[in-house]
């Protein structure tokens, strides 16, 4: 009765949270619990699901070689790269940009986060003519021009260089939101932090960086860290856009998410991409503790 009381007497502050809690049971909570029930049955969109137990997950470990092969080793050494090289090229660039002054921050800042807004704008009209594999793309005409190369490479259709220009795009790309909020917490360090720190033997910009401006923006970098994992492994599209391939060149650019897609809107075996889904949902969330264990603290 204590309970119901006391829910009672806050009736009125649900008003103000239920717009989320509606949204993130429909759009989060009832597919994962969905996803997750799905990867226990056979189920190809049209049939009843037909629960066959743990069977999707023992053919996903142990015999679906291109799982095995192409898409958990690309979609590791891609994240690998990338989520740490996005996250520290974030944090380097919201502290560098933090140290201008006036009118300028603000536009070098627009300037670093529109990629992450504009990548289809950015892929048609910057990345494509770019990595073209002809004479006349960008990167060829200019690596031709001072003989660095003697023909023209093919930057998104060869699978030796696939990868690394999906990586080089997606680092281009990741400028995000997790960068905001690292800016922001730099931006907001307590400046009596840096007086104090002077006097007591701080000497320069590094020291300042490593031993109180870090230390003070915990939160952000946690949120940088958890967006830069979230960004990575939902990744999928990019392999396909470049190289005008679905599959990717002898599935070089093959992602967790492009095994996903291919089960379940090619192929149309629900189940099977519910099991890979959830699967990439504990390597995420594995991810994500390992990110709090590093940033959060017993008092925050």
């Amino acid at each position: 009765m204590k309970l119901l009381s006391k829910l009672w007497a806050y009736r009125s502050s649900y008003l103000f949270i239920a717009p989320f809690v509606i949204c993130f049971a429909l759009f989060i909570v009832i597919p994962i619990i969905a996803a997750v029930g799905l990867s226990f049955t056979y189920y190809n969109g049209i049939e009843k699901p037909r629960f066959i137990g743990w069977s999707n997950f023992q053919y996903l470990i142990s015999q679906d070689l291109l799982f095995l092969k192409y898409a958990l080793s690309n979609t590791f050494k891609f994240a690998v790269i990338v989520g740490p090289g996005g996250y520290a090229a974030s944090f380097l660039l919201a502290w560098l940009i933090s140290r201008l002054r006036g009118g300028v921050r603000k536009w070098v800042a627009l300037a670093m986060y529109t990629p992450s807004l504009t990548i289809g704008i950015a892929m048609t009209i910057i990345w494509l003519p770019l990595l073209s594999g002809d004479r006349i793309g960008y990167l060829n005409s200019l690596l031709l021009k001072i003989s660095f190369i003697d023909v023209p490479k093919l930057w998104v259709t060869d699978p030796d260089l696939l990868m690394n220009s999906m990586i080089a795009v997606t680092l281009w790309s990741s400028m995000g939101v997790g960068f905001l909020a690292m800016l922001a917490g730099i931006l907001n360090v307590d400046t009596t932090l840096y007086e104090a720190g002077k006097i007591d033997g701080i000497k320069n910009s590094f020291q300042e960086l490593w031993y109180i401006t870090i230390p003070s923006m915990k939160p952000q970098m946690l949120f940088g860290a958890v967006m830069a994992i979230v960004t990575t492994f939902k990744t999928g599209a990019i392999g396909v856009e470049l190289s005008g391939q679905n599959p990717t060149p002898e599935y070089a650019g093959h992602l967790i998410v492009n095994h996903i897609n291919d089960y379940g809107f090619i192929r149309f075996e629900m189940g099977y991409a519910a099991a890979i889904s959830v699967f990439l949902l504990l390597v995420m969330y594995g991810a994500n503790k390992l990110s709090f264990s590093l940033f959060n603290s017993n008092d925050e």
